[in-house]
């Protein structure tokens, strides 16, 4: 079978591919090429459970990071809140490589957060598992927060009333009544915050390139398979991916039916 010339490539150290005959990448020389990858199996399960890694870790990120801000969303009235809430939603609605592109400025080595970063650790942050992590975060913000807040405005603002009345402090308050009842919308924050992660690929390539068992997320697998020609191994991967994510929504529409239930009835 004759290969494309298109699809050809030669990588350099932080995986972003070449044309044959261009120049080599920004930060490497002739040393620094090696072969495109080569997968016996049909499952390259090293970017499997990187994949599912990253997942859980983002996932955990946006739970502490992304409740207490929607928290603030839902009860805040704070004239200009809508301002905060339009820029929760950017990555919704932005190409991924546009907010991957910026995000590999600010982690690199000629930004601020990258050089701080660097003088602290002695390395950048930019093709790196902890820079795919930070750029997965500010990617899935808006699918744990929205969530979140949505269920958290849906509380009745009664009990809150009532709990405040009864002397109950708004810790416990928070605690006993906020979270219990908005369960369901902090299932649905989580399930689309991982199984969106799972699938990222826009930004995690911008941001941390293709570089084996570090950045290499089964998304760039699939799309190193397709490139070498070889579908029966992108078709297992999209597969695999495609029942994760099936299996989460699915589980999401069933608890939150099971909580909608334990509602009280009409007689």
């Amino acid at each position: 079978m004759n290969i494309p010339a298109v699809i050809v490539r030669k990588r350099c150290r932080n995986g972003i591919g070449l044309p044959w005959g261009a120049d080599p990448c920004l930060g490497c020389d002739s040393t620094d090429q090696v072969k495109p990858p080569v997968y016996t199996g049909f499952m390259d399960w090293q970017a499997f459970w990187l994949t599912i890694r990253l997942a859980f870790t983002v996932t955990l990120l946006l739970l502490l990071l992304g409740f207490p801000l929607a928290y603030w969303i839902a009860f805040s009235r704070w004239r200009w809140k809508f301002l905060v809430e339009a820029v929760v939603a950017l990555p919704i609605v932005l190409p991924p490589t546009v907010l991957g592109f910026y995000v590999l400025l600010a982690l690199g080595q000629h930004g601020a957060i990258g050089r701080w970063w660097q003088s602290m650790t002695g390395h950048s942050l930019a093709f790196t598992f902890t820079g795919v992590v930070i750029g997965s975060v500010l990617y899935s913000f808006p699918f744990a927060v929205q969530p979140f807040a949505t269920a958290l405005a849906s509380v009745d603002s009664r009990l809150l009333a009532a709990s405040d009345v009864l002397g109950v402090s708004k810790f416990q308050t928070f605690w006993r009544v906020l979270v219990p009842l908005s369960v369901s919308g902090l299932v649905t924050g989580v399930a689309l915050s991982f199984a969106h992660t799972m699938g990222e690929f826009g930004v995690v390539l911008m941001v941390g390139g293709n570089i084996p068992g570090v950045t290499r997320t089964l998304s760039i697998n699939i799309y190193d398979q397709v490139q070498n020609l070889n579908y029966a191994a992108a078709n297992t991967t999209a597969l695999v991916l495609v029942a994760i994510a099936f299996i989460l929504l699915s589980l999401v529409y069933s608890l939150n039916r099971k909580f909608w239930s334990l509602g009280p009835r009409q007689i």
